[in-house]
């Protein structure tokens, strides 16, 4: 191998110096013949041009490659030299990166979503699953948890994307969302329990004597439900459950009185498992947005930059 070749081989290993911009924009240079010139039409300035020229003599050993000694621009015969190698090097670099750019949709690559139940068992599933099918080499790893330990995992590197039912205590610009829903949460109990006698219509003032079972700290609904209805500090909280199903049993089997996303409470109550009850003046008990996020200051893959946009254009039409 010649050995100016060489030495370019070596310059391209130097750390510092191991940029193809630097021979792309020496090519132009004797082009333009003008550094002045062609830094009006790069973006970088005449002296960062400048800079790259004098990191690529000094990669070669402090070989001068524009001689500087006239007003007229001209290459040194060491110059010469490079631009040749130059040329073949830019195009090769090129060309090899047209052929890598065939194996991008080889690439595998996993999606990894931490999501409270609503939006994590009743929500994206579709979407993932609709995502998966256009693209075969992208995974997905879906973990259900309340929406405070959904957005620990984000906030510390280990998922890449939350389904959370609230933002818990967390600045809720720190994070780019995109609205993937809303839920209503309602009051159920038994279908046989007593208070439904007269009708699902009860007042406040008999829900408290009931004792009432609902979900854990941490927990979106809960969150949502302490923060729109103070007079939850006036019933008689007997559990905690971090799971919806076991909440439900417990309510279907005894005369316990719980909260439950309307969107879970609906499907339980077609199978007969639970009913819901009215509070009297209270045609709201709480509502909530159910939100996708991401952190805001996070560069996104290929794949996963393509997940978002999708999920995002589908949910803003």
């Amino acid at each position: 191998m010649p050995y100016f070749l060489n030495r370019i081989l070596d310059f391209f290993r130097v750390k510092q110096a191991m940029n193809i911009e630097y021979l792309r924009n020496f090519i132009k240079l004797t082009q333009y013949k003008s550094f002045s010139n062609l830094a009006r039409e790069l973006p970088i300035s005449q002296s960062t041009l400048s800079h790259q020229i004098s990191q690529l003599e000094r990669s070669f050993g402090g070989v001068v490659l524009i001689d500087r000694s006239t007003k007229k621009f001209e290459l040194t015969k060491a110059g010469k030299l490079l631009l040749e190698h130059a040329v073949r090097i830019v195009e090769l670099y090129d060309n090899c990166q047209i052929e890598i750019s065939k194996f991008k949709d080889q690439i595998e690559e996993e999606i990894i979503i931490s999501a409270s139940t609503i939006p994590g068992s009743h929500v994206l599933p579709k979407y993932i699953a609709d995502f998966r099918n256009k693209n075969q080499n992208v995974n997905f790893k879906l973990l259900i948890n309340n929406s405070q330990k959904s957005i620990e995992n984000l906030r510390n590197d280990k998922i890449d994307f939350a389904g959370i039912g609230s933002f818990m205590s967390y600045n809720k610009n720190d994070f780019d969302y995109i609205k993937i829903g809303e839920d209503e949460i309602k009051f159920i109990c038994s279908p046989n329990h007593e208070l439904l006698k007269e009708g699902n219509l009860v007042d406040f003032n008999h829900l408290k004597k009931y004792p009432i079972v609902w979900r854990e700290k941490g927990s979106g609904m809960r969150n949502t439900f302490e923060q729109q209805f103070p007079e939850y500090k006036k019933l008689d909280i007997k559990l905690e459950i971090n799971d919806n199903d076991s909440i439900i049993s417990t309510v279907n089997e005894s005369n316990y009185i719980s909260i439950m996303s309307e969107i879970m409470a609906n499907k339980a109550e077609s199978a007969g498992l639970i009913a819901f009850l009215k509070v009297k003046n209270v045609p709201i008990i709480a509502k909530r947005a159910l939100y996708f996020i991401k952190m805001s200051n996070k560069k996104l893959s290929r794949f996963k930059e393509k997940f978002w946009n999708e999920l995002k254009l589908r949910f803003e039409n």
